[in-house]
């Protein structure tokens, strides 16, 4: 979920490819170099064979030498036939603290997920209907009266996307700390006449997931963190994820490294307050919270079958081979989403075929040729490991 199309410097290509090599290189010459420096701890028991774990290190490492990866994490889970989990490269340019497998990150749109979860869950409960127009519940939406929560939780309302007006990203970057409530962050996308009827086609907008956490604020009562918390996380035992209410990050957490800058060099943006992104993207997880929600949102652990069913019914995007749910991808097979932040990017999904997860965490967010670098190392990943399910996150990446 970046809020504006990066520009990618000489300067961060040439700084972020230099650390992908030399951060594995603790433990043995350069010429014997091992691929993966931080094997995960007691959490992958039974390997998925020399012949493969070979394979998916060295991909690992040419993806991330060619996208300039400072540090990334990934956990592949294939039941029946072992697990693969690895941690490389720094977590710290500056002092090449290396990555660490049970590092906290900061998950973006992944957020999405969970804020949908958290209304469809009122919708069991038939608090809600997803035919409602968001006008029942939220004034001054532009063509509010014809947009359903429906329609929002597909990418399908027509609302412009605040994150793409340039006022908002201008007070973004020139004030990184600054805090966003959600009506402040719609106001701008609300200047902006509507993109298109609603249900007229898919456009990914941040606007849509921002409503419908004030939707769920407004039929509980409560604040969607607390929602979140009481009714996601803890009956998903999700004991590492949070939603933050400013930049607070948990330790230990890497550095998170971005382009997404006035002047497009690379900055630090560890600390900068995501709350402007808010239930489109503000949480905050780790590598085995995410590999058990990866299950539990794809087969719909916390929902009634019916509602299940239809969270995952989904309709083209425009990328062959990617359909969106409620709140969901699809793609080639895989299901659950993407997340991009200032600094950081995710992706957990789970192919429910081969009953197998795939997690990918990393300490940026700037694209290499066009691409978003999880995408790139998740698309890589499979192409090995799953060559009939290969993923492709391009869909959310605006």
């Amino acid at each position: 979920m970046r809020p504006f199309t990066s520009r990618r410097s000489l300067c961060a290509a040439l700084l972020a490819a230099s650390l992908w090599a030399p951060a594995v290189a603790h433990s043995a010459p350069a010429d014997q170099r091992p691929v993966a420096a931080h094997p995960d701890k007691g959490d992958c028991p039974d390997s998925l064979g020399r012949k493969l774990t070979s394979r998916l290190d060295k991909t690992m490492n040419d993806v991330g030498k060619k996208a300039g990866i400072p540090g990334a994490v990934v956990g592949l889970w294939m039941p029946g036939k072992g697990c693969y989990v690895r941690s490389m490269g720094v977590a710290d340019t500056r002092t090449g603290r290396p990555m660490a497998a049970d590092s906290f990150v900061r998950i973006g749109s992944e957020t999405k997920t969970f804020t949908v979860t958290a209304l469809l869950e009122l919708v069991d409960e038939g608090r809600v209907k997803l035919d409602d127009p968001i006008s029942d519940y939220v004034k001054g939406v532009p063509n509010g009266r014809r947009i359903t929560l429906r329609r929002l939780a597909q990418m399908r309302s027509g609302l412009f996307p605040y994150t793409e007006d340039p006022g908002f990203v201008h007070d973004l970057l020139s004030d990184p700390q600054r805090t966003f409530t959600p009506r402040q962050s719609l106001a701008y996308g609300f200047k902006h006449r509507n993109t298109f009827a609603p249900g007229k086609k898919f456009q990914y907008s941040n606007s849509n997931l921002v409503l419908l956490g004030m939707v769920v604020e407004k039929v509980t009562g409560h604040r969607l963190a607390d929602v979140i918390r009481h009714r996601v996380l803890h009956p998903a035992h999700l004991r590492d994820t949070l939603f933050p209410q400013g930049n607070e990050f948990p330790r230990p957490h890497p550095r998170g490294y971005t382009d997404q800058t006035p002047s497009g060099e690379v900055a630090d943006a560890t600390n900068w307050n995501p709350s402007w992104a808010w239930a489109a993207g503000a949480m905050i997880s780790d590598l085995q919270d995410l590999r058990t929600w990866a299950k539990s949102v794809a087969t719909g652990q916390l929902l009634s079958p019916g509602t299940q069913k239809q969270r995952l019914k989904t309709l083209p995007t425009g990328f062959p081979g990617t359909t969106y749910g409620l709140g969901i991808l699809k793609t080639n097979g895989w299901i659950g989403h993407n997340g991009s932040i200032p600094g950081y990017e995710t992706v957990t999904v789970y192919l429910p075929s081969q009953k197998a997860t795939l997690v990918v965490m990393m300490n940026t967010d700037i694209t290499s040729q066009g691409q978003e670098p999880s995408t790139l190392l998740a698309r890589a990943i499979t192409a090995v490991a799953t060559p009939e399910n290969v993923y492709d996150g391009s869909a959310t990446a605006p």
